[in-house]
């Protein structure tokens, strides 16, 4: 059965998922999607490859899967995933699904609007960000980064369900990187996510930066723009 991989590496959920991928050695084709073209916008892309438009999803030969919380849970089930990624016992994977629930509503929502609002809206619109709703925006998303300290970072395991990395690590971390597109750095207010994105980006090597190429290239070019303004 061939395996499709269809991502952005600027959609933070398709890095988890290709980090994922990497990590475990699962043979995929990869097939990048250009987001930021509209791509997957057309009724030919609805029809063909996803009917939820957009990324990531997966063709398995003729299954298809989107949501990257549902594509790592079949994949587990489909191929040798080494345990601690997504437990295959009650309880830690339990434990595991107990973040990823609660990612959706609080660090992607949060991370996500901010970056979305004061960078993407703006791009799409021509017009520039709130100042009002940015302020708003940092707010929620500072709530959401203090609460992940709080609840998940408070012990001194070195990832979220304990000693060892899961999937929950990926989905966490590549959202929490994504506001540094948006000009804020998390790892700059947050000691905790400091250490423990450190602790993600070791374990993940050299797959983590692999995956992060294509927002590196973005801040260094947003950086270029930003230091030719003010001259």
């Amino acid at each position: 059965m061939v395996l499709k991989y269809y991502y952005d590496l600027l959609s933070q959920p398709s890095r988890a998922v290709y980090i994922f991928l990497k990590m475990n050695k699962i043979p995929f084709e990869p097939v990048p999607v250009k987001v930021g073209e509209g791509e997957h916008l057309t009724e030919e892309f609805r029809e063909k490859h996803s009917k939820f438009q957009k990324v990531p999803f997966i063709h398995h030969d003729d299954f298809r899967l989107t949501e990257s919380v549902a594509i790592v849970r079949y994949l587990a089930r489909e191929y040798q995933v080494k345990e601690h990624w997504y437990p295959k016992e009650v309880r830690p994977q339990a434990r595991v699904d107990e973040y990823l629930e609660w990612n959706h509503l609080n660090i992607r929502l949060g991370c996500a609007k901010y970056f979305f609002d004061k960078v993407m809206h703006p791009m799409m619109t021509g017009k520039p960000p709130s100042d009002e709703l940015v302020k708003k925006n940092l707010k929620a998303m500072e709530k959401s980064l203090t609460d992940f300290e709080r609840i998940f970072l408070s012990s001194e395991a070195p990832f979220i369900t304990g000693t060892e990395i899961s999937f929950a690590d990926l989905q966490a971390a590549c959202e929490i990187e994504q506001p540094r597109l948006a000009g804020y750095q998390p790892r700059d207010h947050f000691p905790k996510i400091r250490t423990w994105l450190g602790n993600v980006r070791s374990e993940c090597q050299p797959y983590y930066d692999e995956a992060h190429k294509p927002l590196e290239a973005w801040l260094k070019v947003s950086q270029k723009k930003a230091a030719t303004a003010k001259l």
